[in-house]
């Protein structure tokens, strides 16, 4: 050595910080991340103003004026309008799009990470003021993602990811993974003798087009998923953080339990960024061997095997990652003592940043299927036959049509419905829906499946709206075979009696 060292040199230092055959797993990270972004913020333009804006089922104004900035940072408590709401949408989907292409990283590194922290500024802004409709454990997921990918630098510059980024991300999915399993364990019976799989893929929110085929399983079948779902959430994730390739089989073992997810229910992104994390562990050298194997034909040596970039890298990029890793380092302080309570809480957040967060799904599973059956009628004294149902786009309505691919789509009504017929306290967001039914509201009625008013002679608005609750099964398959349908519905009772529109307005009073 002829003169000192500098950190962005090869090296002692170069040797652990950066890491050389990881430029796949850099890619899958930020351009995975990117591309459920887009999903993510096309949601908020098509969305936010039916249900959180200015007429919305929920209005944030009104959520904003009674909360501070310590309850969540958010440039929406500066503004909130429906446009400036809509416009962020769009700029953020446009900047994640380009991100998804790769534009930003062919610059410095600086540029790719000021581009994902202004995506996370953006997209938690909403989440911290999206209240009911925005308080899912995905949302907190995607904001830590977007957060960490952004410290992973550019492909562009020439240096390798920083270890220290790629070891966050894993401990991220590490929580994720763990946090599911243990809340399964210390919840519901039926995840400890095996028999949750028995009811999940019928009761789950929104089934998929091939949720009916996995209820019919057999039962045995169910009993392995169960107990995979254990192995890998419980056992096999504290591979992540074994040496290659050891670390990779773990990933690809996650990534291949998250894919019968994906093709067995509509979680949003949850599955689907689950697997962009999973495959951020595997290295250039395990894509290598892979690919090898898959295409023996062209032999090892004709197979890329990572090191493309090198050891060196920005001293600027080495201090922020350095510092940005002891922040996360004493974040992750409660969200670990979380994952060993007795009391451990499920999709939680401890600063309002959502820099490092508890994660956890289904600590319970529901046994019966009830759905709320939204209903309107153009008569004036409506009989039992007078009476149209709304069609939602996700959830279960008429009996013969096949759940629909919705994810990673995020139906967040359509969610709220399946909440709602769990009986779920807090109804006023959906008496507004009726208010909002009785008055042909457009935004409204685009969350919909269709308008079944749209072209009634009578008027495109109804006079009365009721909502009924019907237990739904899925049919066996001679039920299928003899009628065709998905679904068998019975009527268990009356949510909302027939209410017409003066009526509603006057139970409602002033919004509020």
């Amino acid at each position: 050595m002829t003169g000192g060292w500098s950190p962005g040199e090869a090296g002692w230092w170069g040797s652990w910080f950066w890491g050389p055959d990881y430029d796949v797993a850099r890619e899958v990270l930020q351009r995975g991340t990117a591309a459920v972004l887009v999903v993510a913020f096309v949601v908020v333009v098509r969305q936010w103003r039916p249900l959180l804006g200015e007429r919305g089922l929920v209005p944030v104004a009104g959520f904003v004026a009674r909360t501070s900035w310590r309850d969540g940072p958010s440039v929406l408590r500066w503004r909130c309008s429906d446009g400036f709401v809509v416009g962020l949408g769009w700029c953020g989907a446009v900047l994640a799009a380009l991100l998804v292409v790769g534009v930003p990283q062919r610059g410095p590194w600086w540029l790719t990470t000021l581009g994902f922290l202004l995506l996370w500024a953006a997209y938690l802004s909403v989440v911290n003021v999206g209240q009911r409709f925005y308080g899912f454990g995905w949302e907190s997921l995607l904001c830590e993602v977007t957060f960490l990918v952004g410290w992973l630098g550019s492909s562009g510059g020439g240096a390798a990811p920083p270890l220290l980024v790629l070891l966050a991300a894993r401990w991220c999915l590490f929580r994720v993974e763990l946090g599911a399993g243990l809340i399964k364990l210390r919840g519901d019976r039926a995840w400890r003798d095996l028999t949750a799989l028995d009811y999940h893929h019928e009761t789950q929110p929104l089934p998929g087009p091939f949720s009916w085929h996995a209820h019919h399983l057999p039962r045995w079948w169910h009993r392995v998923e169960v107990a995979g779902n254990h192995v890998t959430q419980l056992v096999v994730l504290f591979a992540l953080f074994a040496p290659q390739p050891v670390a990779s089989v773990a990933g690809g073992v996650v990534v291949l339990t998250q894919a019968w997810l994906l093709v067995t229910g509509n979680f949003a992104w949850l599955n689907w960024l689950t697997v962009v994390l999973g495959l951020g562990v595997v290295s250039d050298g395990a894509w290598a061997a892979l690919g090898s194997w898959l295409v023996p034909a062209l032999g090892a040596g004709s197979v890329p095997d990572g090191g493309g970039s090198g050891l060196g890298g920005p001293v600027a990029l080495v201090v922020a990652v350095v510092a940005v890793s002891v922040l996360l380092l004493v974040l992750s302080v409660r969200p670990a003592r979380n994952l060993v309570s007795r009391r451990q809480l499920m999709n939680a957040s401890f600063e309002p940043f959502r820099l490092v967060n508890a994660y956890g799904a289904f600590g319970s599973v529901s046994r019966r299927r009830d759905e709320v059956v939204v209903e309107g009628s153009t008569a004036r004294s409506p009989g039992p036959d007078d009476w149209v149902e709304y069609a939602f786009r996700g959830k279960p309505g008429d009996v013969s049509r096949r759940p629909p691919q919705v994810a990673p789509y995020h139906l967040r009504l359509d969610w709220q419905m399946w909440f709602l017929a769990l009986g779920s306290p807090g109804t006023r967001w959906f008496e507004v829906l009726l208010l909002r039914l009785l008055e042909a509201d457009g935004p409204t009625l685009r969350l919909l499946g269709a308008d079944p008013f749209a072209h009634d002679p009578e008027g495109p608005a109804p006079r009365w709206v009721r909502a009924r609750v019907f237990r739904y099964r899925f049919t066996t398959r001679a039920e299928r075979r003899r009628s065709g349908d998905w679904w068998v519905r019975e009527e268990r009772g009356t949510l909302v009696d027939p209410v017409d529109l003066v009526r509603l307005r006057r139970l409602l009073g002033p919004p509020g």
